[in-house]
């Protein structure tokens, strides 16, 4: 065996020992072990896309495949025998000077999808390359996506594309903040949000409110006095781990719940409730104190 034949072996040996340990680490945190799939991305609703041409791109951005994201771990590294051959085969190409070709790369915000060069870019991170030439082809997407991302938030990034869509949130209220959630099927809930405030709306108003203006009212009397009122308490410091939406939510339910009972609570009352009843324990004893001092 020759002393290139002998590193490509030693390269591709050490590879699959790496590759074994990450596949046993993934499995015992229960965490998907894959690229990042590209129907995923297909989920985000892009609107149009548009051909950038060969352009410069950075390695570590390139997180995952059009079709062959469970052949590679989340780092890239092959993950069956015959990508690890291919590999393997490409390694050798390299060392004895063969130039390899431009990869093929759909680019959703600042993350690239491999449409042709899996095995390529396998290479380039195995290698440490930091760049690498590409043919980009850019999707317009709604929301922004980042290579660190996980397929559960490209999931939850599609149920807000979603949600963006239907509302027109973006195009309604162009300074609207970006609404992120840490668990799925929230943005289902604040569709209902805007129905029933459009229902109640038109009742109390005797007139038919169109979907855009309960929209409108939705998040300028509702959520966004909610979030604001969450920021002024200092609020999120309590719920590690959560946003300003996931707190909006449970604060607006919250409030609902209490109306109810024939309480009605400013959105800063209802937050302050919701940390007294559901926040840390010293806050909870303080709010179960306070509210047995009112009944005395």
């Amino acid at each position: 065996m020759g002393m290139r034949s002998w590193q490509v072996e030693s390269e591709k040996e050490r590879l699959e020992l790496r590759a074994r340990l990450h596949e046993l680490l993934h499995r015992l945190k229960g965490e998907p072990n894959t690229l990042l799939p590209f129907h995923q991305a297909l989920a985000l609703r892009p609107k149009g896309e548009h051909h950038l041409g060969l352009r410069t791109i950075e390695v570590d951005k390139v997180v995952g495949s059009m079709d062959r994201y469970e052949d590679f771990d989340h780092t890239f590294l092959p993950k069956t025998p015959h990508t690890l051959e291919r590999w393997k085969r490409l390694r050798a190409l390299q060392l004895s000077g063969v130039e390899l070709p431009p990869i093929e790369v759909y680019q959703v915000g600042e993350a690239y999808f491999v449409k042709d060069g899996n095995h390529r870019v396998a290479l380039a991170k195995a290698t440490g390359q930091k760049y690498m030439d590409a043919y980009v082809i850019a999707l317009d997407v709604p929301v922004p996506v980042e290579p660190g991302d996980t397929v559960k938030d490209l999931i939850l990034k599609a149920e807000y594309a979603h949600f963006l869509e239907k509302t027109r949130l973006k195009e309604l209220v162009p300074e609207a903040e970006e609404i992120c959630f840490t668990t799925l099927g929230r943005y289902d809930l604040l569709l209902d949000h805007i129905t029933t405030r459009r229902y109640f709306k038109g009742l109390e108003e005797g007139r038919e409110v169109s979907g855009e203006e309960a929209v409108v009212d939705w998040y300028e009397n509702l959520y966004k006095p909610t979030v604001e009122a969450i920021r002024r308490l200092g609020l999120l410091k309590d719920f590690p781990g959560r946003t300003e939406a996931d707190l909006s939510l449970w604060v607006m339910d919250h409030r609902h719940f209490l109306a109810q009972e024939g309480q009605e609570l400013s959105p800063e009352e209802a937050a302050r409730s919701y940390e007294e009843r559901f926040g840390p324990l010293w806050k909870r004893l303080g709010g179960a104190l306070k509210r047995l001092l009112a009944k005395a």
